[in-house]
């Protein structure tokens, strides 16, 4: 593992390949934590509290790497063009056109992917305007829990227009992530779209171990650092593991015989 590290430093292309996935993370955290323009960041500091005990939130806000109760950017996150991938998936053994797309081998996987674009944004236009309609109206309370508070993001009277601007935000933010993460894939080191969720789940781990720290829990600490380190140490040797079957062929004579 260290040699591997020290080709990164050594060779030119795979450190370019490497600074360049984490400048795109870098670009990724920094989206996930800038609020869109036009709502009320005292609510929003109301709503990332409430997220951090309550409701369906907190668990919809670990794939979004917290975005999502700051209300960012990206903070529909990279899951539409999942879910849109999926479905694109399942709808390939049921409509005929699809079916043969897939067998038209590299022409027809860009055929599939354009229009798994196109099928991601419009699922995130949909997630975008709920998400807004429900916390600009004030109607979140059932996502935070059962008694939750109404986190209203925007004030009564609100325009339309500066809904409309909202929603342009969050379905433009999730294109460019699905963009970054193609970029990553072409020009960085892994699959962008795995490398982008990932992200997201291991942001909150620095948090979650600080609050166990705080709490003085010093021994389950240690522990949950332990646990991680075997986690990471397993993964990677599953991923590099190699079994090496012995293959026999048969004899071959070469030439003319006499």
């Amino acid at each position: 593992m260290f040699a591997n590290l020290k080709n990164v430093l050594k060779i030119p292309d795979l450190r370019n390949k490497v600074l360049f996935t984490l400048g795109m993370v870098a670009l990724y955290r920094l989206g996930a934590n800038l609020p869109v323009p036009g709502i009320d960041l005292g609510q929003v500091a109301q709503l990332q509290e409430q997220a951090e005990t309550q409701g369906a939130i907190g668990f919809l806000n670990l794939f979004s790497g917290g975005a999502l109760s700051s209300f960012a950017v990206f903070a529909l996150g990279i899951m539409p063009y999942i879910t849109a991938s999926i479905i694109m998936q399942v709808l390939g053994v049921a409509i005929p056109k699809l079916q043969e797309w897939q067998e038209q081998g590299a022409v027809g996987q860009r055929k599939i992917t354009q229009w798994t674009r196109y099928l991601a944004l419009a699922i995130a236009t949909l997630q975008a305007t709920g998400l807004t309609f429900i916390f600009g109206r004030g109607y979140g309370g059932s996502l935070l829990g059962q008694n939750g508070p109404n986190v209203q993001l925007l004030p009564d009277g609100t325009s339309n227009w500066r809904y409309l601007m909202i929603i342009m935000t969050l379905v433009g933010g999730t294109a460019i992530l699905m963009w970054m993460g193609e970029l990553i894939t072409q020009r960085g080191i892994g699959n962008g779209m795995s490398i982008l969720i990932f992200c997201s789940v291991v942001s909150q781990l620095p948090y979650a171990y600080y609050a166990v720290l705080e709490q003085k829990e010093i021994i389950f600490f240690l522990f949950l650092v332990a646990v991680s380190l075997l986690v990471l140490v397993a993964i990677i040797y599953v991923e590099l593991g190699q079994r090496r079957i012995p293959v026999q062929f048969a004899k071959r004579v070469v030439g003319r015989r006499m």
